[in-house]
C-alpha cells in the first residue's frame, strides 16, 4: 500500500512538471490547461473555443510535447473529407502476384489528435469522428481497428460567428467531456507573451510523463472517492436542466433541451481527475463547481427565447448552481 501511494504521489508531482513544460509555451491560461489535463486524466475529448490568436493550436501541441505519446495534427478545412482522416484503401499486390486491399490508416490513428478548427468543416466530415471518439475504433470496409490507448481527440474551434463555420452536431457536441472556452489572457501575460515570442530563442518542452504513466493516472483518477451526498448534488444538478414542473424557472424559460446522463457522469469522472491534480483523494464541492460550466455548456439547447434575450448556457448553470445546492455536511 506504502508503495502504491508512493507512486501515486510521484505521480501527481509529475503533473505538477507537467504544467511547468506547458507553461514555457503558454503563458498565463492556467484555467485552461488545468481543465486540459482533466480530460486527459478522465480519458475524455476536449473542444477548444476561442476567437483567432490567443494560441489554442499552440496549447494542445505544447501539451502533446509534454507527453511521450504519439501526436498528430488534422487541419480542418471545407473539403476535407472523411477519408482523409480515417483512412483509405490502395490495391497492393503481393509476392505471389494477387492484388488485394491494404488499409492505410488515416491520422485519426494516433495517442492524441489534434483537430484543428473542426467547425471549418461540413458535417460529412466532422461525422466521421464520432465513432472514434465514442468507441475509439474506426470501421472500414466491415474491418473494426482499434485505436491505441490513451486516445483523445483535442479540438479547436472558432466561434460560430465567425465566417466559414458549421455548427457541430448535438450528437457529436455530446461526445467531447468538456467544452472549454478560452478567454483573453490577462494585461500582464499578455505582456509576458510578447516579451518572450518575438525574439530568436524559444524555449523547448521536454516530455514529462510516459505512456504507462498516463494509462495509471487515469486509473487512479476512477479510484478517488465521492461521497454520496455529492453523486446526489450531481443527480440533482443535471435533472435540473430538464424542464419540468419542479425546474428552476430560468429552465422553464429558457432551456429548450436538457443534458442526458451522459452529463452526470462527466461531471463524476471530471471532478475525481481535478481531485487527483489537486493532490486530494475525495472530491469536494469545489471540484463540482469548477467543472459544472465546461461539462455542461455544451448539453444544453437554448430555446429561440435564451436566444432573443442574449442568456448564454454559462448562466443558465450559475442559475442552477445558487438554487441547487449540495446536502449539508456534504
Amino acid at each position: 500500500m506504502l508503495n502504491t501511494t508512493t507512486y501515486v504521489q510521484e505521480l501527481q508531482q509529475k503533473l505538477t512538471l507537467l504544467k511547468k513544460e506547458i507553461g514555457k509555451a503558454v503563458i498565463g491560461q492556467e484555467d485552461t490547461v488545468e481543465q486540459l489535463l482533466i480530460a486527459l486524466l478522465a480519458s475524455g475529448h476536449a473542444l477548444l473555443e476561442g476567437v483567432p490568436g490567443l494560441g489554442k493550436t499552440l496549447l494542445i501541441r505544447s501539451v502533446a510535447q509534454a507527453l511521450h505519446l504519439k501526436f498528430r495534427r488534422i487541419q480542418f478545412t471545407p473539403d476535407l473529407m472523411p477519408s482523409d482522416i480515417v483512412g483509405t484503401s490502395i490495391l497492393q499486390e503481393d509476392e505471389s502476384g494477387q492484388r488485394k486491399f491494404k488499409f492505410i490508416p488515416g491520422p485519426l490513428f494516433a495517442n492524441i489528435i489534434l483537430a484543428d478548427e473542426i467547425n471549418r468543416t461540413p458535417p460529412k466530415t466532422q461525422a466521421a469522428l464520432l465513432e472514434a471518439m465514442q468507441e475509439k475504433s474506426v470501421t472500414y470496409s466491415g474491418k473494426t481497428y482499434k485505436m491505441q490507448a490513451p486516445y483523445f481527440i483535442l479540438a479547436t474551434q472558432n466561434p460560430l460567428e465567425q465566417a466559414g463555420t458549421f455548427p457541430l452536431p448535438e450528437a457529436q457536441l455530446d461526445r467531447f467531456l468538456l467544452y472549454i472556452q478560452m478567454e483573453y489572457p490577462e494585461s500582464a501575460d499578455e505582456l509576458e507573451v510578447l516579451r518572450q515570442t518575438t525574439g530568436s530563442k524559444q524555449a523547448a518542452i521536454e516530455p514529462v510523463l510516459s505512456q504507462q504513466e498516463v494509462l495509471d493516472l487515469q486509473h487512479w483518477a476512477r479510484e478517488v472517492t465521492v461521497h454520496d451526498d455529492l453523486l446526489s448534488w450531481i443527480n440533482r444538478l443535471v435533472r435540473a436542466t430538464r424542464s419540468g414542473s419542479d425546474s428552476p424557472q430560468e429552465v422553464k424559460d429558457w432551456v429548450q433541451w436538457g443534458a442526458g446522463t451522459r452529463a452526470g457522469q462527466a461531471l463524476v469522472v471530471c471532478a475525481k481527475a481535478r481531485a487527483l491534480i489537486k493532490g486530494r483523494y475525495a472530491v469536494t464541492p469545489e471540484d463540482i463547481e469548477a467543472l459544472a460550466k465546461p461539462v455542461l455548456r455544451h448539453r444544453i439547447l437554448l430555446n429561440f427565447k435564451a436566444e432573443a434575450d442574449g442568456v448564454s448556457p454559462d448562466r443558465v448553470i450559475e442559475a442552477l448552481l445558487s438554487k441547487v445546492r449540495p446536502a449539508k455536511g456534504a
